[in-house]
């Protein structure tokens, strides 16, 4: 307890006191052992409502922690789920938090600022319930739009996942909290993931799916990581050395230590050797007689014991967890709630507006209706199924939402809500109702959860056979959608307004009603593309790439043969034509961009490159733009375009700003690098690169090459 020793010098302390059998109790959490192969399936999970497997992980998960040991000062070590707020934590209930915008929300906002503030609140409600770590935020990649957990995750693209990943890391660390980066590596699919191997070639794997990681650990010093489920080339997550070792330690300098997700462990001397040094959420595989046998049979070192021990405690010296008493406190909801507010309107992307019809005008309607499936017209949606799911301190649902905003405004308009039954057995009175109406607000959307993929990427219960049906009944419509994915729109030609909210939490009603109102000018930007046709994703056709195939090892196997192409990449290098583009959306205003300028030319490889822009609002109102730079490597096997910068502009009308977006080989991000296998590094080759810069991926008008 000598706070004049360095965090790892009073770790080793520690450790150098302990007995065996103290040392064992704390390699693992203090949930009572399960049998993982007892629990649902991937498809008995997806038959579950969300409130059944809401009540299933709470059965499972209340016990988040590790039996401190008074004698030795070690208090209870309490662990929290992320990332999209404080999820099921140390305690029973499980606490309740502010339930934030989805992570592929906050990744829309195109904005670290944004992210800051969004890590400051899960910080801030995490040191406040006595938890002491939080378990995100997750940077694994939106490979696909039926992913259970890309709601959890913030993007396709993984610079825009490393920055924002980033952010959000600092902002909960600053409030002397363990930010736990995960599901590391590859698990960008739930389908199958206790026993699924991923196939995935060394430079794909580098600069795309550990990238965002490599950002975590050398811009946002993490201080955990969390092992996923999945195999990697055959080798468990929790028992790859190699990226357990070799990429997160010898290559990055990551000094953290590493936490099994929950039964994703699946051995005793193999794990800990490895690199995994935590398992949770309890002692199956590290238990007392496991170790002492490995240990026993030499199959297991006492150093690596103590090695995995003092990574762990150093974390929690460092941000002054021995000395923390636990007494929770009381969460500001209301303030948090704002601010959730604030960020969430920020994110959304406003994806169609013919003839302008957005911003609502508030005067203009005596009557209107809200139409939708329950979880997204009864009560607000805090989507996310599973253990990340939080349960929330307040919620503002659709209709109370609206009634504020248009009372804020001095309306009068009454506002009504019908819920369509899945089956659509009432869809006739649907109808009526929408017919009715000055005014129909339709809202749809999809909420995933964690344990199962979607079943395709369809709008689920019918949806789009409902809005087809609803869409022409009243020229007066205005389509809301709430997804935790991308999906597809076999219906957007009749839809004139379409509006991407996400799935978001506490805030719901009073964020949809802030923007159709123009309370708000959304400014959120396309962080996963929409596909127009489920032809066109990277897997149709191709089942060894998703859901994988049985190679005659007994499990499935998933290649990641389109290589580099994924994402806005895989429908570049395939000349398809999305329906919504990466980078893309739309405003209540208007801008307008100049002055183009790329320095220098030529370089050496080693040096910055600068490119400016002047950026102008030409439209009636203040809002926001995202300057997006995108460059072409020339190197064989490289994908059309790669983002590379990007900022996030304000503007009033008729303001115009210069801004300088900056492209460093030095950066962690490697924006000019391939991955050299032969090398063992990132290197940039000779040649002619392509400089782009516009306002989406497709969008890219400004070009300048340079040598």
């Amino acid at each position: 307890m000598d706070r004049s020793l360095t965090p790892r010098e009073r770790a080793e302390k520690l450790v150098a006191a302990m007995s065996l059998e103290q040392k064992i109790a704390q390699l693992h959490g203090s949930m009572n052992t399960i049998n993982i192969y007892a629990l649902p399936t991937a498809d008995q999970m997806a038959a579950m409502s969300p409130e059944e497997q809401d009540r299933l992980m709470a059965q499972l998960q209340v016990q988040r922690h590790v039996k401190g040991i008074d004698e030795l000062g070690i208090p209870r070590f309490r662990i929290t789920n992320g990332p999209v707020g404080v999820g099921m934590g140390d305690g029973h209930p499980s606490p309740a938090a502010t339930a934030l915008p989805m992570s592929i929300a906050l990744a829309a906002g195109f904005d670290p600022a944004l992210a800051s503030d969004y890590g400051d609140i899960i910080g801030s409600e995490t040191a406040t319930l006595g938890q002491h770590v939080l378990e995100g935020p997750g940077v694994c990649l939106h490979r696909t739009p039926i992913a259970g957990r890309n709601f959890e995750y913030f993007s396709e693209d993984p610079y825009l996942s490393g920055v924002m990943g980033v952010a959000v890391t600092r902002a909960i660390q600053a409030h002397d909290v363990i930010a736990m980066g995960k599901h590391y590596v590859v698990n960008d699919q739930e389908y199958e993931r206790f026993r699924t191997s991923v196939e995935v070639d060394e430079n794909v794997l580098r600069e795309l799916y550990l990238l965002p990681f490599e950002m975590l650990v050398k811009d946002g010093d993490i201080a955990a990581m969390m092992s996923s489920y999945n195999r990697i080339r055959g080798t468990y997550a929790t028992e790859n050395r190699y990226t357990l070792h070799d990429v997160l330690r010898r290559d990055w300098g990551f000094t953290g230590y590493v936490q099994s997700d929950f039964w994703s462990c699946r051995s005793c001397a193999a794990s800990l050797s490895a690199g995994m040094d935590h398992e949770m959420p309890d002692g199956k595989w590290l238990s007392e007689t496991n170790i002492k046998n490995a240990l026993e049979d030499t199959s297991l070192e006492i150093q690596t014991v103590d090695r995995a021990l003092v990574r762990r405690f150093t974390q929690m010296f460092r941000f002054g967890q021995f000395e923390r008493p636990y007494n929770p406190g009381v969460i500001d909801a209301q303030a948090h709630g704002a601010r959730s507010r604030t960020i969430g309107a920020n994110c959304a992307v406003l994806l169609k507006n013919e003839g302008q019809v957005l911003p609502l005008d508030a005067q203009a309607y005596a009557s209107i209706v809200i139409i939708g499936q329950a979880e997204f017209v009864d009560q607000a949606c805090n989507g996310g199924g599973g253990s990340s799911k939080v349960t929330p301190l307040y919620t503002v649902a659709p209709v109370e939402g609206m009634e504020d905003i248009l009372r804020e405004l001095g309306s009068a308009a009454s506002v009504a809500k019908f819920t369509v039954d899945k089956d659509l057995s009432n869809l006739a009175a649907a109808r009526e109702a929408a017919r009715q109406a000055d005014l129909v607000i339709l809202m749809a959307g999809s909420v995933a959860s964690e344990g199962a993929d979607l079943p395709s990427p369809n709008l689920a219960n019918n949806q789009n056979q409902m809005l087809t049906d609803l869409l022409p009944v009243n020229p007066s419509t205005v389509l809301v959608l709430k997804n935790s994915s991308p999906v597809l729109m076999p219906w957007i030609d009749q839809a004139k307004v379409v509006l991407e909210a996400w799935n978001q939490g506490t805030e719901d009603g009073h964020v949809v009603a802030d923007l159709l109102f123009g309370k708000v000018n959304p400014s959120g930007k396309v962080p996963t593309t929409y596909a127009a046709s489920e032809d066109d994703l990277l897997y149709a056709g191709r089942p060894e790439r998703y859901p994988g195939i049985d190679e005659g090892e007994g499990f499935p196997v998933i290649h990641y043969s389109e290589g580099l192409n994924m994402g806005y990449r895989w429908f570049q290098s395939q000349g398809k034509k999305p329906l919504f583009p990466f980078g893309f959306g739309l405003s209540y205003t208007t801008f307008e961009l100049s002055g183009f300028a790329v320095a220098p030319q030529t370089f050496d490889g080693s040096t910055p490159i600068t490119v400016k822009i002047t950026v102008k609002n030409t439209g009636p109102v203040a809002g926001a733009e995202v300057v997006q730079v995108y460059l072409g490597i020339p190197v064989a096997g490289q994908p059309p375009k790669r983002l590379v910068a990007f900022e996030k502009v304000f503007l009033e009308p008729g303001q115009s700003r210069e801004l300088t977006l900056t492209i460093d080989p030095a950066a962690t991000h490697h924006p000019l690098g391939v991955w050299d296998c032969a090398a063992h590094d990132f290197v940039v080759k000779p040649g002619e690169y392509t400089v782009y810069l516009g306002t989406s991926s497709e969008d890219t008008p400004f070009v300048a090459p340079v040598h």
